[in-house]
């Protein structure tokens, strides 16, 4: 069950969860504002919250305005592409075999046949960051199901637009956005912890928290790290937990 109030002349979101406490988050790319509350919390209760964040909510909302974001890319040689938090220059080479992604010092070279299109190229370059996530996650699952005592039935990794990862913890599998193959590695595990950990508490209630705390004490620093790298079409949130 949604809601909306208005605090001054900010329009607010509520979502009603079965949840302990109140969450207020920050939400790019227009800094849109939502409070999920414990179900049954009057509006007016959540109204004052509001109005005593407000500080808060304006500094997070600068915050996100003025982060640094990636262009669109055109995928033409000497454009800059990042990898696990790293710049590279894109160096495109047109040649007459299967396309391929390589790692050269400073520079990823892109193969791809001559009159090759930039969606083509895009795909390309989808593909490897794809498989990038994945060589870079499927050798520590193992450690953290162990930790956790839990299983991953399956890893899904694809481009998501509005997640950085989700977990069906009825079925056991966890998907990944391929963007984090753009983002630091603490990123990406914090990521996939993040998920694994509702396969033992599938809401983000206070036991959810204790779990994080438990098996990622240092998670609040990746969240950050994460919040505070570029912001490309995929979009993470500022919360105030």
């Amino acid at each position: 069950m949604g809601e909306q109030i208005m605090v001054g002349s900010i329009l607010v979101e509520v979502i009603f969860k079965d949840i302990k406490n109140v969450h207020l988050s920050v939400h790019p790319p227009t800094g849109r504002i939502r409070i999920a509350a414990p179900e049954h919390t009057s509006l007016d209760t959540l109204r004052v919250y509001a109005i005593s964040k407000l500080n808060w909510i304006r500094k997070a909302q600068a915050k996100l305005q003025a982060q640094e974001r990636e262009t669109q890319r055109e995928y033409i040689d000497r454009e800059s592409h990042y990898l696990w938090g790293s710049r590279y220059l894109l160096r495109v080479n047109e040649v007459e075999r299967p396309p391929s992604v390589t790692l050269r010092h400073n520079e990823i070279l892109l193969s791809v046949r001559p009159n090759s299109d930039r969606a083509k190229r895009e795909e390309v370059i989808s593909a490897w960051y794809r498989e990038e996530v994945r060589k870079a996650v499927e050798p520590i699952i193992p450690q953290w199901e162990k930790e956790m005592a839990v299983r991953v039935n399956q890893l899904f990794v694809q481009r998501m637009k509005t997640r950085w990862g989700s977990c069906n913890p009825h079925k056991g599998n966890i998907r990944l956005n391929t963007e984090l193959a753009k983002k630091p590695r603490n990123c990406l595990e914090y990521i996939l912890v993040h998920e694994m950990v509702h396969l033992l508490e599938p809401t983000h209630n206070t036991q959810y928290t204790k779990l994080m705390d438990q098996f990622m004490p240092q998670w609040r620093h990746y969240r950050d790290e994460l919040n505070q790298a570029p912001l490309g079409y995929m979009l993470s949130d500022r919360r105030n937990e």
